[in-house]
């Protein structure tokens, strides 16, 4: 039992103190005491005078940190942890109750959001919650191994994977240890007038054996022992998920290209995973051992791009990429960054052997008109080369070659998605990023490839049935998110990947009035032959449509400020008076643009 393992920890004091009340006669209460006071000891409060002392400081991280990492608690009992909260604080004066008291009532909803959280489940926080809706005794161990036997086979919460629940036990795992030996270490070079939480035979017994009563006190009696003994199959540890490895390699691609887990990559267009549970794991299990192969000196030079082969094809939402492309920008060929992203044809069928594209479409790759047959023999060498690494991974089944084209098979796409998830890359299914609200699926839109977001925002659309409503909710945000930034002309890029063409006319015309996409509402109903009060149009969007219809970056100087000057001619008042009108509505990108052309910004 837990309470022998920490003493001292102010249990028996602080039930003293509540004789008499209802609280000292529920059981549920005297649990949520036990793992309160004895985890704010653990994290060194003082206990000085016989209980240990809540801070602000502690009170948060054991409310938002500890219990839902290692305390398991049914929904209906969740209220009895801050209860013991509140009636620790009552018995310290000063002010430091009241102030204990506000912490808790201030974090009373995020702490049962992450005591529910399936993120932030354990091994032995899911079993514990499967064993007591099965009717099982949490403090009697047989109950729990004869209860633990009937769960062969049991199911997983919904979104979380087996390899989410290893993960955060073994963090959890040291977690409590680092507590345990800091706890230790802290009472030994300054004892406390209360005495010592471990005693010298509990720490030399093992901390893993000290932190595994904890969490049999803390979740299910004998339930640690179990898990790490004849139901070990049931909890498995990393050595089960060797495929984690390439997990890392993928986020670490992820990180590269966004710098942010949470940035979203764009939603596969078609997801399929093997039958049965754990067939996506097995998949992945495969592939990293083709990704490992692959890492041999005998597939240099580009034997370990395989992660990054990988994460491209699948940032580009799954659409195919070109074997030569990809060659040409490894051995530092000039690739246009406007085709990039440019869509590959998978022709049906295709000889098995490779052969570089032709030269003519090698310049539609590349966007390099100069390129001849000698260029085309240079880059067969690296293309065939990488043709061998993209084949060694179609073996698996989860990758295809067809002709110069390669890329991700349904079932590889769920198998990268599954291994971004598994290391907290938000990585939405069509569906779930069709339920997401405008300005959600705006933001993330802009950081795509064009034909990505493209699809994505046609499928958002077509989700709510292509009303007026979602259009004007759409084009709403294009004008709203980002804006002030950097990335808000990117943002209202996405206008051009709308098919406008099929847009309700009432929610163009009611767009006519945003200062930022208006203008674009009104060229999109003149190219329609629409009826369209163009003195709706404001001066902003005016001169933001003209601001992005500027070359920001492409062709010669002298070409660009051309470009500027016939549409200043135009403007009334001017150039100077169309600079400040740009500036106004877009500082950054008139910056951008403007600043190359030798025209100073007001």
């Amino acid at each position: 039992m837990a309470e022998t393992v920490l003493t001292n920890t102010g249990l028996d004091r602080f039930l003293e103190l509540l004789d008499g009340t209802p609280e000292r006669r529920d059981p549920v209460f005297t649990r949520a005491a036990e793992a309160v006071l004895g985890l704010l000891s653990l994290r060194g409060a003082d206990r000085g005078t016989g209980v240990p002392e809540p801070t602000p400081g502690l009170v948060r991280q054991l409310l938002m940190e500890d219990l839902p990492t290692f305390v398991y608690a049914p929904p209906g009992e969740l209220a009895a942890y801050p209860a013991v909260l509140g009636a620790l604080a009552a018995r310290f004066d000063g002010g430091r109750g009241e102030r204990v008291v506000a912490v808790v009532a201030e974090a009373g909803p995020d702490f049962e959001r992450a005591m529910n959280d399936p993120g932030n489940l354990t091994w032995h926080r899911w079993y514990a919650s499967l064993l007591r809706s099965c009717g099982a005794d949490l403090g009697d161990p047989e109950d729990v191994r004869r209860r633990l036997a009937a769960l062969d086979g049991a199911p997983l919460p919904d979104g979380v994977h087996r390899a989410d629940l290893m993960g955060r036990t073994a963090l959890a795992d040291v977690l409590l240890a680092e507590a345990l030996t800091r706890a230790y270490v802290r009472d030994a070079e300054a004892p406390p007038p209360t005495g010592p939480l471990l005693t010298d035979h509990a720490v030399a017994t093992g901390i893993g054996q000290v932190a595994a009563a904890l969490q049999d006190r803390w979740t299910a009696a004998g339930l640690a022992e179990q898990l790490a003994g004849p139901y070990a199959r049931f909890a498995p540890g990393p050595d089960a998920f060797p495929h984690l490895v390439l997990a890392d390699a993928l986020l670490d691609e992820h990180l590269d290209y966004y710098g942010d887990s949470a940035t979203p990559v764009p939603p596969p267009p078609a997801v399929e995973t093997g039958a049965g549970p754990g067939a996506v794991e097995a998949d992945a299990d495969v592939l990293i051992a083709a990704v490992e192969e692959l890492a041999e000196e005998e597939f240099e030079p580009y034997g370990g791009e395989a992660p990054h082969l990988l994460y491209v094809v699948y940032q580009r939402g799954c659409f195919a990429e070109s074997v030569a492309r990809k060659a040409a920008e490894y051995e530092d060929w000039t690739v246009d960054p406007a085709l990039e992203d440019l869509p590959v044809a998978v022709p049906a069928e295709a000889p098995a052997e490779y052969a570089t594209p032709p030269v003519p479409e090698l310049v539609r790759l590349l966007g390099t008109a100069e390129l001849d047959e000698a260029d085309r023999a240079r880059l067969e060498g690296p293309a065939g080369e990488l043709a061998a690494t993209v084949d060694r991974l179609a073996v698996t089944g989860l990758v295809f070659r067809s002709g110069d084209a390669f890329g991700l098979t349904p079932r590889g796409a769920g198998v990268v998605r599954y291994l971004l998830g598994v290391r907290g890359v938000a990585a939405p299914d069509a569906a779930q990023a069709a339920a997401w609200s405008a300005p959600v699926v705006v933001a993330a839109a802009e950081g795509w490839p064009a034909g990505v977001a493209a699809r994505v925002l046609a499928d958002w659309l077509r989700a709510r049935g292509d009303s007026a409503e979602a259009w004007s909710a759409l084009l709403a945000a294009l004008g709203t998110v980002h804006a002030g930034t950097t990335e808000a002309a990117a943002v209202r890029g996405l206008f051009a990947v709308l098919d406008s063409a099929s847009a309700p006319a009432d929610a163009l015309r009611g767009a006519l009035r945003d200062p930022v996409i208006g203008a674009y509402a009104l060229q999109a109903l003149r190219d329609r032959d629409e009826p369209a009060d163009a003195i709706q149009v404001g001066t902003s969007a005016r001169a933001l449509y003209v601001l992005d219809s500027l070359p920001g970056k492409k062709g010669p100087l002298e070409s660009r400020r051309t470009a500027f000057d016939e549409a200043a001619a135009s403007w009334p008042g001017g150039s100077a008076a169309l600079v400040r009108a740009m500036t106004a509505a877009d500082r950054h990108e008139a910056q951008r643009v403007l600043t190359p052309l030798g025209i100073a910004m007001p």
